[in-house]
C-alpha cells in the first residue's frame, strides 16, 4: 500500500472512552492483516489548537497532526453518539484541518458505537455528508455498534464475536478499497 499508516481517528476526547477501546479493536484487525495503521485519539489534541488564534495560524503542535492526516492513505473514523450527533470536538478537529487537501480524494471508513439501540447511525451518516462535501471517497461498509458499553471486557477486548467479525470484514475491505483507489 504505502509506508504511511491508515489513520484511525478515535473521535472523542473523553478519557477512557468506549470509542478508544473500539479504535484499539479495529487497530488489531489491521495488524492481523499486516496493514500499517495507527490511532490518533482526540484526547491528544494539543491545547493550543483551542486558542482563537489557531484559526489563522495553526500551532506547531498541530502541524504534526495535520501531516499525519495528509500522509495517511486512508482514514478510519470511529465515532460515538453524543446528543444525536457526533462530538463537537470531532467537528472542530475536521474544521482545523487544511481545506480542501486534507480529505480530497482520501478514502474514509466509518464505525459508530453508542449506548443506544442505533449504534451511532446518525453521527456516521452526518459525518458521511461532511466528508462527501470535502470530496473524500466514502467506503460504503459501515459498522454500527449498539449498547457499546456492554461489548468490552475489563481489558478493553471485544466480547461480541459477531460484531468483532464485522469489524474484521470492514478493515479487510477498507484496506482493499484503499489499494484499488491508489492503483487507479
Amino acid at each position: 500500500m504505502t509506508s504511511a499508516p491508515i489513520l484511525i481517528v478515535s473521535g472523542t476526547n473523553r478519557p477512557g472512552s468506549n470509542t478508544l477501546k473500539l479504535s484499539n479493536v479495529i487497530l488489531g484487525h489491521y495488524q492481523k492483516l499486516n496493514v500499517a495503521a495507527e490511532i490518533y485519539s482526540l484526547c491528544d489534541l494539543p491545547a493550543a489548537i483551542f486558542e482563537p488564534a489557531a484559526y489563522a495560524q495553526k500551532p506547531a503542535a498541530f502541524v504534526a497532526v495535520q501531516q499525519k492526516v495528509l500522509a495517511a492513505p486512508g482514514m478510519h473514523v470511529v465515532t460515538p453518539e453524543y446528543n444525536g450527533s457526533f462530538p463537537g470536538v470531532l467537528k472542530y478537529f475536521i474544521d482545523m484541518l487544511k481545506f480542501p487537501e486534507s480529505f480530497d480524494h482520501k478514502p474514509v471508513a466509518f464505525t459508530g458505537g453508542a449506548n443506544g439501540m442505533f449504534g451511532a447511525l446518525r453521527p456516521v451518516e452526518q459525518l458521511q455528508h461532511i466528508f462527501g462535501y470535502r470530496n473524500a471517497h466514502v467506503y460504503p461498509d459501515r459498522v454500527f455498534i449498539p449498547s457499546a458499553k456492554t461489548k468490552f471486557d475489563e481489558a478493553g477486548l471485544m466480547t461480541d464475536d459477531a460484531i468483532n467479525q464485522r469489524l474484521a470484514v470492514q478493515a479487510a475491505g477498507f484496506a482493499v478499497f484503499i489499494g484499488k483507489l491508489r492503483a487507479s
